[in-house]
């Protein structure tokens, strides 16, 4: 039993012990890699992917996907940076980005959760659809760093005592998300869903409201992180979001969300996301090709799918051998009667 409970174990953590390795091994490689200005370096890259990958992972737990957010993100950059170029106004900005944000969730919600569309092919059209507006509105140019406002400008370098702005939105967007996840009814609501979504509608909830609002909250995190990556960038680049839903999906599944829906941990996606920017930026140190960061993203992300097929087999496997352990122990119980076979062996003669 105890093997089958550490496989179990072995199994949803081993994220945290990859990500271990992979900080000693490149510590070893190089030296100033283990420092606090590289790790805040990290943690600064990460804000913008896991502004996007907590809200997409209670996504995934529902049992739906979204693979639009880096065009959603590249959408809001530029409605934003054109609202922004157009008044002055760094607050109207940020409502023009938000509200594109929820208008597309809006949209890829109500087409999935109320007229049942699959959300793959969904998300997979409003990919081109989001990224080609971003393109029709901007005319396929960059809005430079001059049209934008200072005060957004200052945004891309703003700190709160010694961190970054940044991080300080992940850090608090993490806190949510695990206490919405582990304290809320909407959190079970949410795996309930992804679990057994017939189950779940018996139980009274309301499965088309919940997965309409997490298309939603996605959305407007991807527009937010867009706005992140344009002050960052001191420009807003109809391109800016590109390829970022490939790189949520791998995140989310290295931190243990299975694709099927119904399990996860934030502290996984979590390890998963630092898992990821920590190879990216082991990679830099090593001086590795932007070429291979590239192959490397597709790469981790078969990894990362096969990886979820296989804890969850395991973790099934496992289970099921304790069930069948605990039920022989049971049997073999004297406080029990046992069958009559039992019963006549232990009856005297």
């Amino acid at each position: 039993m105890n093997s089958e409970r550490l496989k179990i174990f072995a199994a949803k953590n081993g994220i945290f012990l990859a990500l271990i390795v992979l900080i000693a091994v490149f510590s070893i490689m190089r030296p100033n890699f283990f420092s606090f200005a590289n790790g805040q370096s990290i943690l600064l890259q990460a804000a913008e992917l896991g502004l996007i990958a907590i809200p997409a992972a209670f996504l995934i737990m529902s049992g739906s996907i979204d693979l639009s957010v880096g065009s959603v993100a590249s959408a809001a950059a530029i409605t934003g940076g054109l609202t922004m170029s157009s008044t002055g106004s760094t607050l109207l900005g940020f409502l023009a980005a938000i509200v594109t944000g929820i208008i597309a969730g809006a949209l890829n919600g109500f087409l999935i959760s109320y007229l049942g569309l699959n959300s793959f092919v969904v998300t997979l059209g409003a990919l081109s659809v989001w990224g080609g507006l971003a393109l029709l509105l901007s005319d396929g140019r960059t809005i430079p760093r001059a049209e934008l406002p200072d005060a957004f400008r200052a945004i891309g370098t703003l700190k709160i005592g010694p961190v970054p702005v940044q991080i300080v939105a992940l850090i608090l967007v993490i806190a949510l998300g695990w206490y919405v996840l582990n304290h809320t009814k909407f959190g079970k609501e949410v795996k309930a869903i992804g679990g057994n979504e017939r189950a779940a509608r018996l139980m009274g909830i309301n499965v088309k409201r919940s997965r309409f609002l997490l298309f939603i909250a996605t959305s407007a995190f991807a527009a937010i992180a867009g706005l992140f990556l344009s002050a960052k960038v001191q420009s807003a680049n109809p391109n800016i979001g590109s390829g970022i839903e490939l790189e949520v999906l791998t995140v989310v599944l290295l931190g243990g969300v299975a694709f099927e829906g119904g399990v996860g941990r934030i502290s996984g996606v979590v390890a998963g996301l630092l898992f990821f920017r920590v190879l990216r930026a082991g990679l830099v140190f090593m001086q590795a090709s932007p070429f291979l960061q590239t192959i490397l993203v597709g790469a981790t992300l078969i990894v990362a799918v096969a990886l979820d097929s296989s804890v969850q087999r395991i973790i099934r496997s496992s289970w099921a051998k304790l069930g069948r352990t605990a039920a022989s122990d049971d049997d073999a119980s004297p406080d029990r009667p046992g069958t009559p076979a039992q019963q006549e062996t232990r009856s005297p003669s």
